[in-house]
């Protein structure tokens, strides 16, 4: 038996349909229960306007963990300056995501077991906390362990938006709320430098971090008047015990990792190659980097909707072509990697990962029951960073000694094939694009 309104997806894929309360149309009122509480009922679920303002409140939630992974970047060479943390710099960053990566599972199992709005709120108030301190630090050391309070808020929020999303959004809509998710992780891409190297030329570098606290105190009032509380909170003791990394999330988390590898092992091989080797300046190389990110964002609401009309197996095998095809282009050898003739190859590039970011996480999340969605998303953003961190590491080690366009042009080659031989299979382990999704369903 589950808390509250929110209705667990068990037996999503295989049970015959049932509609659920929580996800039937506004248009016509929702009929008898077909599964009981304990008093023989179910609560009625929010209506479409309510889910459309608790989305909003994620949405905020979720650009500022995207923002505060991109405004700090513009701020470091001044930081060090002020602080004289060279020999540290790179400890800024790294305390972050190393926060962010251990506190994800436990947010996950919290969320699934005590519901999903307390444990999102204790993150915000973290975040809050670490971003607050972040901007009174007086030497690197304390900026690190405050930067380490900071992740440790944006992971519960990475969690908890993805997993009250999945508790809230019938599975057959889950793909365009999810694309839009994506396009914020894309919009934060292009005005998290921008609005960070503004703030540090106008305000200082600590401008970065102040302007976090009244938007994470936003944040905290409208998840607390717009999230219902009976969100998540397991109170069926077989539910803890139920395995979530089936087939369907294994092949889910392998697409999120694959994606992250690839995209941000390219940014790198990019901002390399291009300051390095081409002579372009820190925003010559960026701008390239802006339009990679402008059509992730574009591309992602379009796959969440193309995922929720014909299944998550058709855009993600179209993603993977698309990133293959761009970059087996920019394989060639002999190309040039620096003229105008370069952005073409990046338009395919773009819209394949952009079209990467949905169908992961809708599979994921319809094919395990909604008490185990905070767990869900904690193993596939999981699997996002472990795919980030090789793809960097992978990218560096390929331009040890120098960037060089050789060595760019095979290192864009293997990434290729990787998308072909990694990521297509795995692609097909989604829902094929004939099924129909049902809508959650409950046991009685």
């Amino acid at each position: 038996m589950t808390m509250g309104w929110r209705a667990p997806a068990t037996g999503l894929r295989h049970a015959p349909a049932r509609r659920s309360v929580l996800f039937q149309s506004p248009q016509r009122p929702a009929g008898p229960s077909v599964t009981g509480s304990a008093d023989g009922g179910a609560a009625a679920g929010p209506g479409r306007r309510q889910v459309r303002l608790i989305f909003s409140a994620l949405m905020l939630g979720m650009l500022l963990a995207a923002l505060d992974q991109t405004i700090v970047a513009t701020a470091l060479p001044t930081i060090t300056g002020d602080l004289h943390g060279l020999n540290h710099i790179g400890w800024v960053v790294t305390a972050y995501l190393l926060a962010v990566a251990v506190v994800m599972p436990a947010y996950g199992k919290a969320g699934d077991l005590f519901g999903r709005k307390p444990v999102f709120q204790f993150a915000i108030v973290l975040f809050l906390a670490g971003s607050a301190a972040s901007g009174l630090a007086h030497s690197m050391d304390q900026l690190i362990a405050f930067r380490a309070v900071q992740g440790g808020g944006a992971g519960g929020l990475i969690i908890g938006a993805q997993a009250i999303i999945g508790d809230v959004v019938s599975p057959r809509e889950r793909g365009r709320y999810q694309g839009l998710i994506g396009a914020v992780f894309g919009l934060a891409s292009v005005i998290g430098p921008l609005l960070g190297g503004l703030a540090t030329v106008a305000l200082g570098w600590r401008a970065n971090w102040w302007t976090l606290v009244p938007l994470s105190l936003v944040c905290l009032v409208a998840i607390s008047r717009q999230v219902p509380p009976a969100i998540g909170g397991e109170d069926d003791p077989a539910a803890e015990r139920r395995p979530v990394l089936n087939q369907v999330v294994l092949a889910a988390t392998v697409i999120a990792a694959l994606t992250f590898a690839v995209m941000i092992g390219a940014f790198y091989l990019a901002e390399q190659y291009l300051q390095k080797s081409a002579g372009f300046s820190a925003l010559g190389a960026s701008s390239v980097l802006v339009l990679v990110a402008l059509l992730v964002g574009a591309a992602a609401p379009l796959s969440g909707s193309l995922a929720d009309r014909s299944g998550e197996r058709l855009p993600a095998v179209a993603g993977f072509l698309l990133t293959a095809a761009g970059l087996a282009v920019l394989a060639i050898p002999g190309l040039s990697l620096h003229s105008v003739v370069t952005v073409l190859p990046l338009i395919p590039v773009g819209l394949g990962l952009g079209m990467l970011f949905v169908p992961a996480s809708r599979a994921a999340l319809n094919a395990n029951a909604s008490a185990s969605h905070g767990r869900t998303s904690s193993i596939l953003s999981m699997g996002r960073l472990l795919g980030a961190a090789a793809g960097a590491a992978f990218a560096g080690i390929a331009l040890s000694g120098g960037p060089t366009a050789n060595k760019v042009h095979t290192t864009v080659l293997v990434a290729a094939g990787l998308c072909l031989v990694v990521g297509v299979p795995a692609a097909l382990r989604l829902s094929p694009p004939a099924r129909r999704l049902t809508d959650p369903v409950t046991s009685a």
